[in-house]
């Protein structure tokens, strides 16, 4: 089984995940040594037959919404089926864009770990939280992962989505860490290699559009109806441009090699997926080895 990098996205986030496969291929030395497939949750049928029923997330029950912004991040651990358990797979949220070489995860030393991701205790108030949003996986290790049995434990109270995403039931043993220049988290620099625009809100192809997502629920959140949950107002823009500029240039290139139609774009920006001047955007960019050339002259 060939090494193959999943990008796990769904219709609202489609343009990022072809900006991210065209990355990955274009900044590597050996693009031919891995594939690349962008899977959608809109491909899994199961998922519709959940919709509006209460599953548990940070020991609150809330409501699963297929059209949520973030309805993909189960599919993050279904490589392993995908590959027949067997090989190695990199998965990446779709809002992950490669400066550096993705191969160099494939061909490193995992030291008997099943699973390599970054460490990042202490955020959202957890010690052990692990950002599952990159992970460099050991199929033939995840054997008991299997998504849509783990799915249905979120809907009858045996699985928290929330333990599951930061990986808190998998043994310690098995788990290794990445360096973080493979998932920065907004941070673009000379060290880069994935570059992950983490942040929901300043996402640099949906400035000024309305936000369309759920905020996650904090312990005086579960007492606010649902609705009282939706995040309101308008997306920000990104405060560092060259992040901007590197999304958009990468766009550039996408339309340029056919990898994305300017109808398709014009469709994005119609369905609030994407900002509304992507185009204009697109015409006026600097080109990408600019970009990449003025961040490695900021060391």
């Amino acid at each position: 089984m060939k090494n193959t990098v999943f990008i796990h996205t769904n219709g609202k986030q489609m343009a990022g995940a072809i900006v991210s496969a065209h990355s990955l291929r274009r900044n590597s030395r050996k693009p031919e040594a891995f594939d690349v497939r962008i899977i959608s949750q809109e491909d899994f049928a199961f998922f519709q037959e959940f919709e509006g029923r209460q599953f548990l997330r940070a020991s609150g029950w809330r409501t699963w919404r297929n059209d949520d912004l973030q309805s993909f991040t189960p599919t993050r651990f279904m490589p392993p089926e995908l590959m027949d358990y067997e090989g190695r797979a990199v998965i990446i949220d779709p809002d992950v864009f490669a400066v550096g070489d993705v191969n160099e995860l494939f061909t490193r030393d995992m030291e008997g770990k099943a699973i390599m991701a970054r460490r990042r205790a202490g955020h959202n108030g957890r010690d052990d939280y692990i950002a599952s949003s990159v992970m460099l996986l050991d199929c033939a290790k995840l054997r008991h992962w299997n998504v849509r049995l783990q799915f249905e434990e979120m809907f009858a109270g045996k699985l928290d989505y929330e333990n599951w995403m930061l990986l808190a039931n998998e043994p310690r043993e098995s788990i290794g860490f990445l360096e973080p220049a493979w998932n920065d988290f907004d941070k673009l620099t000379p060290a880069t290699k994935l570059l992950h625009n983490t942040k929901r809100r300043t996402q640099p192809w949906k400035t000024g559009l309305p936000i369309d997502f759920t905020n996650r629920v904090s312990w005086i959140g579960r007492f606010l109806p649902e609705n009282g949950r939706r995040a309101w107002g308008k997306y920000k823009k990104h405060p560092d441009p060259r992040q901007e500029a590197l999304f958009f240039a990468l766009l550039r290139e996408c339309l340029d090699t056919g990898q994305i139609t300017r109808q398709q774009i014009e469709s994005e920006m119609r369905d609030n997926h994407v900002r509304h001047d992507a185009i204009d955007l697109i015409r006026s960019v600097p080109p990408l080895d600019k970009i990449l050339g003025e961040v490695r002259l900021a060391a």
